[in-house]
C-alpha cells in the first residue's frame, strides 16, 4: 500500500485567510505546506460572489494586507473583480502557486492520537499533516431558507453567491429575498434591467451613503513613488475606525446622531411616506451590519420596484407568497440570504481526539481560545474563528493578528522539539469566552434590539469581537503555553509540568 503524502501544515481555503497563512508560513521558513482549495482558482468569497454590483464596503487601502500594499486601487471602495485580481497577484508575488491544489475539497479530517497528526481526506486523495489551518471563512457556504413549494418553481432560482451569469434578467419579473449587504448592491444593479422587482424584506437595514470615487492618477502615482503615503492613508482609515468602535462596544446610546444622518439619507431619496415607513428600522443602528449605498434607496423609489415588508413564506407555481399574504408573479428568485456563519459546515468534517466532530463539540455554540483553537482538537487552528468578526472595520486586520498567533504556535512546537502537539485546555477556552461574552453584554450587537446573523440559534453572539483591533492584536501576539496541554508521542519524554490554566480565573482579553 502506498505511503500517504505527509506535510507539515495543511491550509484549507485560498481566500484572504488561506493566502495570508501561506505567506506567513513561508516567512517563518516553512515551505512544507499545501493549500487545499475546492474551486479552480484563489479568491474565496471574492471569487464566489460575482453578482452585479458586488463590491467591498471597507476602503480599498484598508482592505488589503499590510505586507502587500496595492498603490493602484482604482476606487476608494473596490469592486469584486479588483479584489479578486489583487489576491491572484498576492499568490504570484509571494510564490504560492506551487503550494496550491485546486479542485481539492476536504471531506474529512481525523486526528490520529498515536501518530500525532491529522489524516486529511479530500476529493482528490488523502494526505496527513502535523498542523491543519482552517481558512474556509464564515462566508463560504450560502444559506437558502427552506421555503415550501420552492422545488416546484418553474422559473430560475439562485443565491447571490452562486450567480447564474448565463441567465438574462432583462425584462423579467424578479423577486429578491433579503436586504443584507449583497441585496443592497444587487437591487440597484438589476432594477434598470427588469420589468418588475419585488423585494422581500423581513427587517429594514440601516443604510448610510457610500462615499465612493475614482482614485486619481496623481494619487496612484504618489502611492507608487512614495509608499509612505499609502501607509499614512491606511493608518488614517484604521485610526478613524478604532475611535468609532467605542460607540458600538461601550456607548451604544451615542449612536442616535448617526441614526439621524441615516434617516436624512433615506428622506432625500424616498418621498413616499408609506415606503419610508417600511424602510425605517426600529432598532439601534449598528445592531445589524450598517450598509453603505447611495443607490439603494433611489432604486427602491422607482415605479418598477415593490417592497414587501415581510419574508417569503411560500411558492405556488410562479407565484411567490409573503408572510403577510401578499403575492407576486415572478420569473426568477434571487436569494440574498447570507451564509452559514454560526454553524460552519466545515465543523462537521473535523473529528478530534475523542472521536467527536467539531460540530458536536460546538452544539451549544462555537467557542475557541483567542478565536483560533478548540479543546480536543490538537494542532488545529481556525482563521476567522469564533468571535473574530468586526462590525465596523477591516477583517484583514483581524486575519493578520491571527497569522501572528499561527506563527508563534508553530514556533512553540519547534521549541518543544520532537513529535508534539498543543491542545487548548477546556478551562482556558471557557475563561476566554466568558470574558468575551461579558464584554459583549453592553455592546450594540446585544443591546440594540435586533436579531442578526451575528447571533447563533441560542441568541449568543459567537461572531463579533467586542473590542478594538488593537486589543485583539495584543491578545494574539503570542501563544501562552499555560493555556495548552502539551501532548507527546508515546515513548517521548514529557516536559516539566507547566502552570495549568484551570487555576486561572482571568485570561487577558
Amino acid at each position: 500500500m502506498a505511503e500517504r503524502e505527509h506535510v507539515r501544515v495543511a491550509v484549507i481555503g485560498s481566500g484572504f485567510g488561506g493566502l495570508g497563512a501561506a505567506v506567513r508560513l513561508r516567512r517563518e521558513g516553512i515551505t512544507d505546506f499545501v493549500v487545499l482549495e475546492r474551486a479552480d482558482s484563489v479568491g474565496g468569497t471574492w471569487r464566489d460572489n460575482s453578482y452585479p454590483g458586488c463590491a467591498c464596503d471597507v476602503p480599498s487601502h484598508l482592505y488589503s494586507f499590510s505586507f502587500a500594499p496595492n498603490p493602484d486601487w482604482p476606487r476608494t471602495f473596490s469592486g469584486q473583480e479588483h479584489i479578486r485580481a489583487y489576491l491572484e497577484h498576492v499568490a504570484d508575488v509571494f510564490g504560492l502557486r506551487p503550494h496550491l491544489r485546486f479542485g481539492t475539497e476536504v471531506t474529512r479530517m481525523t486526528w490520529d492520537t498515536e501518530k500525532l497528526r491529522w489524516d486529511v481526506e479530500t476529493s482528490s486523495g488523502s494526505l496527513s499533516a502535523d498542523i491543519v489551518v482552517s481558512a474556509t471563512g464564515p462566508l463560504s457556504e450560502p444559506k437558502v431558507p427552506d421555503i415550501p413549494g420552492l422545488d416546484s418553481f418553474p422559473g430560475k432560482v439562485f443565491h447571490s453567491a452562486r450567480w447564474d451569469h448565463d441567465y438574462d434578467l432583462r425584462g423579467k419579473r424578479v423577486a429578491v429575498v433579503g436586504t443584507g449587504a449583497s441585496a443592497i448592491q444587487i437591487v440597484p444593479a438589476v432594477q434598470p434591467l427588469v420589468s418588475k422587482l419585488t423585494l422581500f424584506q423581513r427587517t429594514p437595514p440601516w443604510v448610510m451613503p457610500r462615499v465612493d470615487r475614482d482614485i486619481s492618477d496623481a494619487e496612484r502615482w504618489m502611492h507608487r513613488r512614495l509608499p509612505l503615503t499609502s501607509q499614512l492613508r491606511r493608518g488614517l482609515l484604521w485610526g478613524i475606525r478604532e475611535l468609532q468602535v467605542q460607540a458600538f462596544t461601550k456607548h451604544p446610546g451615542e449612536l442616535g446622531f448617526i441614526e439621524k444622518l441615516a434617516l436624512r439619507n433615506m428622506g432625500r431619496a424616498v418621498k413616499d411616506p408609506a415606503l419610508r415607513a417600511k424602510l425605517t428600522p426600529d432598532y439601534r443602528i449598528g445592531c445589524k451590519r450598517i450598509l453603505l449605498s447611495s443607490t439603494y434607496y433611489p432604486a427602491l423609489a422607482r415605479p418598477n420596484v415593490d417592497v414587501v415588508a415581510s419574508g417569503l413564506s411560500e411558492v405556488r407555481g410562479s407565484t411567490v407568497v409573503a408572510a403577510d399574504g401578499s403575492e407576486a408573479e415572478v420569473d426568477a428568485i434571487v436569494f440574498g440570504t447570507g451564509f452559514h456563519v454560526t454553524d460552519l459546515p466545515i465543523a462537521e468534517r473535523v473529528v478530534g481526539a475523542e472521536g467527536r466532530t467539531l460540530a458536536e463539540s460546538w452544539k451549544d455554540g462555537m467557542r475557541a481560545l483567542r478565536g483560533a483553537t478548540a479543546a480536543g482538537f490538537p494542532n488545529w487552528m481556525s482563521i476567522i474563528g469564533p468571535n473574530t468578526g468586526l462590525g465596523n472595520s477591516s477583517m484583514i486586520l483581524m486575519i493578520e493578528s491571527q497569522l501572528n498567533y499561527l506563527a508563534d504556535y508553530v514556533r512553540q512546537l519547534d521549541v518543544l522539539g520532537g513529535r508534539a502537539a498543543l491542545d487548548a485546555r477546556p478551562s482556558a477556552v471557557r475563561a476566554w469566552n466568558h470574558q468575551v461574552q461579558q464584554r459583549m453584554k453592553r455592546t450594540v450587537w446585544n443591546t440594540g434590539g435586533c436579531t442578526s446573523w451575528y447571533l447563533d440559534a441560542s441568541g449568543r453572539n459567537t461572531t463579533i469581537w467586542p473590542g478594538t483591533t488593537t486589543e485583539f492584536r495584543r491578545a494574539t501576539r503570542r501563544v501562552d503555553l499555560a493555556e495548552y496541554q502539551v501532548i507527546r508521542a508515546a515513548g517521548e519524554k514529557t516536559p516539566a509540568r507547566r502552570t495549568d490554566a484551570t487555576d486561572a480565573t482571568e485570561v487577558a482579553v
